[in-house]
């Protein structure tokens, strides 16, 4: 019976969380498709996108991160019936994102010549800078799309961001199979046509995600005459206050997997490619656990804004043992096929570059059982931050996550990841100490709030 108390909400917080879970498997299914056709080309310039997309990503946690301020104080206020409060935070926060995500953009061009310091392969380093200029450029759309997508997550309209993702992600595949390979009379531009069919797509789905929210009764309100110059210094103070140490969550946790890529690259091209390999199918399964944490963020910011607190913790357990169920079951499929899912990547007719391929084989299969095994970490930890996002607790999470990624994982990540020691396997091995870390001691945090809001729920 004590069980059956969380597993009864399995299928509402799964209505809730897959619409998220496949917008974003959509992202990752489209990386994962422009990783095959790259690879297609050589491991030289799959280990270009691998560190293209390494400086990308670092932005764009910084810009994703900040915009999931948005959620709680949408969910809140909706929970509250208070519209005119949920607009100010809506208008404030997409006000901010555009500004951020202008700024990251002249980040990443500012960012290119450490490329050239870095150590890594010149070969690789000179396909991956125009490769990055162009991604660059659709970080402006994304971070804007991001901010839109926070507020609908917050009216608990999931649905509409992943419509918008898909059709992009549809978008997508097709120019880059036109452009990469110069089909149909298109011409042949390699991984530079990969980067102009994300821009494009990212274009696409910030317009068609605004188009669906503008057509909709529920939502229509909060995105329409919007004064975007009457701005409020309690607002901004406010979602900075939430958004920046999100930010920094969720930078701390993307910058360690971007330092693995960074010391795979030392250790050579195909090390490189094989770690990609290894990200990507990583990535996949943890965009089922992002989902949940949406999930988590949403019902928790509802019941904060009822302020049933009895009512929060339970719910957010029950989506703690979701995500935990999940990741068992993505667990074992690396296990068991660790062997196999590599060679989906490199093309096996490709005699010239043969027993680079076998090496890129053999070292991406030893990877996948060490993501094996941190899926457990790797999910628990995102979705408890999302619980604690929803009750807007953030300073504390943002401490505990730089200790466990930096203090603990990286440097494991570094020693254990020389070539003489345990090389590529060395790197996960820290990668795994540093989520397990932050999914223990962001439980405790988790833990010690809820239970002493609900001691002063009784008091009262």
């Amino acid at each position: 019976m004590l069980l059956e108390a969380y597993t009864k909400e399995f299928n509402y917080n799964l209505k809730l969380a897959t619409p998220v879970m496949l917008g974003m498997l959509g992202h990752t299914f489209v990386s994962l498709v422009d990783n095959i056709m790259v690879g297609q080309l050589g491991t030289a310039e799959l280990a270009a996108v691998s560190l293209g997309n390494s400086f990308i990503f670092i932005a764009m946690s910084l810009g994703i991160g900040f915009s999931t301020a948005i959620t709680p104080l949408i969910a809140e206020s909706h929970s509250e019936n208070n519209k005119i409060k949920g607009k100010l935070y809506f208008k404030h926060g997409l006000v901010l994102s555009s500004v951020l995500s202008f700024l990251l953009f002249g980040l990443m061009l500012l960012a290119k010549p450490l490329m050239h310091l870095m150590k890594q392969p010149e070969e690789v380093v000179l396909l991956a800078i125009p490769y990055l200029d162009l991604v660059a450029v659709s970080l402006i759309p994304l971070i804007i799309f991001q901010a839109f997508k926070q507020f609908s997550d917050g009216l608990s309209m999931t649905k509409f961001p992943m419509y918008a993702t898909i059709l992009a992600n549809i978008i997508n595949i097709i120019l880059n199979y036109l452009l990469i390979f110069g089909k149909l009379g298109f011409p042949e531009m390699g991984i530079v046509g990969a980067a102009i069919g994300t821009l494009i797509s990212r274009v696409f789905m910030l317009i068609f995600l605004w188009w669906l929210l503008h057509a909709n009764v529920k939502s229509k309100f909060y995105i329409t005459n919007i004064k975007i110059f009457r701005l409020e210094k309690s607002m901004i103070k406010k979602i900075i206050g939430l958004g920046f140490p999100s930010a920094l969550q969720m930078f701390f946790e993307v910058a360690i997997f971007t330092a693995a890529i960074w010391l795979s690259g030392l250790l050579g091209k195909n090390a490189q490619a094989a770690n990609q390999i290894a990200l990507n199918l990583s990535s996949m399964t943890f965009m089922v656990a992002l989902g949940l944490s949406v999930a988590a963020m949403v019902r928790v910011g509802n019941q904060k804004g009822l302020k049933n607190f009895l009512e929060l913790r339970r719910i957010a357990i029950s989506i703690f043992l979701l995500g935990l169920s999940f990741a068992f079951v993505f667990g074992l499929l690396f296990l068991f096929l660790h062997d196999i899912l590599p060679n989906i990547y490199v093309d096996s007719d490709d005699f010239d570059n043969a027993l680079d391929n076998r090496e890129v084989v053999s070292i991406a299969s030893k990877l996948l059982i060490a993501a094996a095994i941190f899926q457990l970490s790797d999910s628990a930890q995102v979705v408890i931050l999302g619980a604690l996002r929803g009750l807007q607790d953030v300073k504390i999470p943002t401490f505990i996550t730089f200790v466990s990624y930096w203090l603990i994982g990286f440097p494991l990540c570094y020693f254990l990841g020389k070539e003489h020691v345990l090389g590529s396997f060395g790197i996960w091995i820290g990668l795994l100490t540093g989520l397990t870390a932050a999914a223990i001691l962001l439980y405790f945090r988790f833990n010690y709030l809820t239970k002493r809001l609900i001691t002063k729920e009784i008091i009262q």
